[in-house]
């Protein structure tokens, strides 16, 4: 064992200093409880992480659906898609059609592509 007073990690000073102010039974608590914590955030960030996947995914007839009307699902065909200020807009036009289009407005300054996806009978 050292003699030497640790190096400190880097963490904010209103952190830092008050743990350097504790016993070291206090410490072994804070320690233990920081093990835990860390434990369950990442437990928490996972099963959140999950539930978002299973929200935010299109079922198999989706899926299916997409790949007949000829739209790619693969993330690598939209490479060259603005990420920035693009949106989709869908609506209904009349009961049972949707309309939807395009909208990138961040390419060109002052000006907004619009490119027409389909009409489709739902």
């Amino acid at each position: 064992m050292t003699t030497e007073k640790p190096e400190p990690p880097n963490l904010p000073k209103t952190l830092r200093e008050p743990l350097a102010r504790q016993p070291p039974d206090r410490l072994d608590q804070v320690s233990a409880y920081a093990d835990q914590l860390a434990r369950w955030k990442r437990t928490e960030r996972e099963r959140e992480a999950t539930e978002t996947r299973k929200r935010d995914s299109i079922s198999e007839d989706e899926q299916t659906d997409l790949e007949e009307r000829g739209i790619s699902i693969d993330p690598t065909d939209y490479e060259g898609v603005a990420t920035s200020g693009a949106y989709i807009t869908i609506k209904e036009t009349k009961p049972g059609y949707k309309y939807y289009y395009w909208r990138g407005g961040r390419e060109i300054p002052g000006r907004t592509s619009i490119s027409h996806l389909s009409i489709q009978n739902i």
